[in-house]
């Protein structure tokens, strides 16, 4: 099976269309895998043409940067890009197993060091490829931020820099400022079939600037378009992270599925693999990071890939789909996003353009 690879412009980074984003392993939100069962899962994937991890420094407090240094090895570190996170000061704040609690952040030169240092030891690598800030906020967005990523990679110890939104959906204007303010590699966001925005404004401003790329997590918004839930009723455990959305996204995410189902089948695509297609259609998108629990979902993802892109007919067909909130009211419009400027900290989901 040929998986498709995208170079991220602006770079020399090349990155499978599928990423495997071990974040899966540093909590026990979507289940206990053991050590092996982790690994033996990263190594499948690459079995199957997945070259790009993303991981990070907090996920399980250094666990999964430990688990993808094993796969690296088994795999040669030219044959992986290596990405992981950066921010989190999980060495003096460890949370506990499972929470759900934000915990303490710092961006501060020396503790960065700290920080790259370690993950760089976790890995067992000398260089990270891909080095994103961790659910960074606007104050600490700076120059200084930016000067410190640029003095790692003169040092070597980086490659290329990015930032990565969250952990609730929105935070357009680090976004932007992340790419036109300060020209980073990457910035990654909650982005799929149901849930456009801030993602698809970030696409237009890399394609206005030819430099850059968006990373799309929840791709399949939270379960939905995996089919997972068949009633309205679910009753989500203590532990599960989604007992905090809106209603209204099961509701009428459940809604929205029987409205694109057709369109779905016409392609010969499982509704997860007719989302991962259509984010494969947005030319900024560089690679796409499901939850990837089983050898099926890789299997699964895998082929949506080798499938391709969606067409042009297919492609305007969604877009007034999701323009008209697919036919289904005002209550089925995405939810709100976070905003670091806006009054009350919310505002609408809105495509508000790129900057010109």
């Amino acid at each position: 099976m040929s998986m498709l690879h995208r170079t991220l412009p602006g770079t020399d980074l090349n990155l499978s269309m599928l990423g495997f984003g071990n974040f899966v392993f540093g909590t026990n939100w979507w289940g206990d895998f053991d050590d092996d069962e982790a690994v033996r899962l990263q190594d499948y994937a690459v079995t199957q043409g997945v070259t790009f991890f993303d991981t990070g420094a907090a996920y399980g407090n250094g666990r999964a940067e430990r688990l993808l240094a094993r796969t690296i090895k088994q795999a040669g570190r030219d044959r992986i890009t290596v990405s992981t996170k950066f921010g989190y000061d999980f060495y003096g704040d460890p949370g506990e197993e499972g929470g759900h609690r934000e915990r303490r952040q710092d961006f501060s030169p020396k503790f960065l060091r700290h920080d790259l240092e370690q993950s760089l030891a976790r890995l067992e690598i000398d260089s990270i490829d891909l080095y994103q800030a961790h659910n960074l906020k606007l104050p600490d967005l700076t120059d200084g931020l930016c000067e410190t990523m640029e003095r790692f990679r003169d040092e070597g110890k980086i490659r290329h820099w990015g930032v990565s939104l969250g952990p609730a959906i929105g935070w357009r204007e680090e976004g932007r400022a992340a790419f036109v303010a300060y020209d980073a590699a990457v910035v990654q966001t909650v982005f799929n079939l149901y849930e456009q925005d801030p993602g698809r404004e970030l696409c237009h401003i890399c394609h206005q600037r030819e430099r850059g790329g968006v990373l799309a997590r929840v791709p399949t918004h939270s379960g939905i378009l995996d089919e997972e839930f068949t009633s309205t009723d679910h009753v989500f455990p203590e532990r599960d992270h989604r007992k905090f959305r809106d209603r209204n996204w099961l509701v009428y995410g459940l809604r929205k599925n029987e409205v694109i189902r057709p369109l779905a089948e016409a392609e010969g695509s499982t509704l997860r693999q007719f989302a991962f297609r259509w984010l494969m259609s947005q030319e900024a998108v560089s690679s796409i990071e499901p939850n990837i629990l089983s050898t099926q979902d890789v299997d699964a993802f895998c082929a949506a890939a080798a499938q391709g892109p969606l067409g042009a007919v297919t492609l305007e067909q969604l877009d007034t789909l999701y323009v008209a909130d697919f036919n289904l009211g005002d209550e089925a419009h995405p939810c709100d996003l976070k905003s670091s400027v806006a009054e009350g900290g919310v505002v609408r989901s809105r495509f508000a353009g790129a900057p010109r």
